[in-house]
């Protein structure tokens, strides 16, 4: 797994027994993101689709809108305190005319963090550009209910570390197109989006994003923000992201465990 996973020691009790073992854990590292060699970023993530999470989080905080806003990336060779390279610095070229944010919208997130850095929740609903609401998917509640297993199955490293949040981006059939893990659940949406917007993929017509753990205002946004039509969580979401999802036409579904779920907006797309 490289720099995805460490191992350390812990001490491990049970039945009033201990003993001492090493224990795999996720990384969390920082990345800062630099804009034509200007600092704009710092974000705890866990290292790897570093591309996909700056591409992602630019497009959340309205910096891009498409692929060919991005001239270049590449991961600067920085050094960390033991003088080893730490690769947590990634520069980004926009291109002509993409103006980077101005200093006092810079942002610094955490791995728990949303979309961070903007004025207002009026602000972020009007850079909406896609119509969701339009969104002709129709899903099958058999359909629905086998995404968190397969989201599950395809979690590689929380199979090692139980420590990762996972994103999920499904055709309406579940068949899984890509799966990204971070120790931020916001990230791994950052990655699933920045995958799609790097391949040009934009809007997400017709596509169910499942996350693996609640669903907040933010993941909602960053769903709306991608044209995805259909938000499925395996926990519950907040009082404004159901507010959203419901002003946007966004399927909003969530405590989907086996074949129980709350359609809590959009409840018209489930076929039957």
């Amino acid at each position: 797994m490289g720099r995805v996973t460490v191992r350390r020691p812990v001490v491990r009790v049970r039945g009033g027994l201990r003993n001492s073992r090493p224990d795999t854990m996720a990384v969390e590292e920082p990345l800062e993101i630099r804009i034509d060699g200007s600092p704009l970023s710092v974000t705890m993530r866990t290292p790897g689709d570093d591309f996909d999470l700056v591409a992602g989080l630019l497009h959340a905080e309205g910096v891009i809108e498409a692929a060919a806003d991005i001239v270049s990336m590449r991961v600067c060779a920085d050094t960390g305190e033991s003088g080893e390279p730490t690769y947590n610095v990634v520069d980004v070229a926009l291109a002509p005319g993409i103006e980077a944010p101005e200093a006092a919208r810079a942002f610094v997130t955490t791995s728990a963090c949303g979309v961070c850095g903007t004025g207002s929740i009026d602000a972020l609903r009007k850079r909406v550009r896609f119509d969701v609401a339009a969104d002709a998917l129709r899903l099958g509640p058999e359909v629905l209910s086998g995404l968190p297993e397969t989201l599950r199955e395809a979690q590689r490293v929380f199979d090692r570390t139980g420590g990762l949040h996972a994103a999920g981006l499904f055709e309406p059939d579940g068949s899984l197109l890509v799966l990204r893990e971070d120790v931020g659940r916001h990230n791994a949406v950052d990655k699933v989006v920045g995958w799609a917007l790097r391949d040009d993929a934009l809007p997400l017509t017709g596509r169910v994003l499942m996350v693996s753990g609640r669903a907040s205002f933010e993941l909602v946004q960053k769903a709306v923000l991608a044209g995805i039509p259909a938000l499925a969580a395996v926990s519950a979401p907040s009082s404004l992201a159901v507010d959203l999802a419901a002003e946007s036409g966004l399927t909003l579904i969530g405590f989907l465990r086996g074949d129980s779920m709350n359609v809590y907006t959009g409840a018209e797309r489930l076929a039957g």
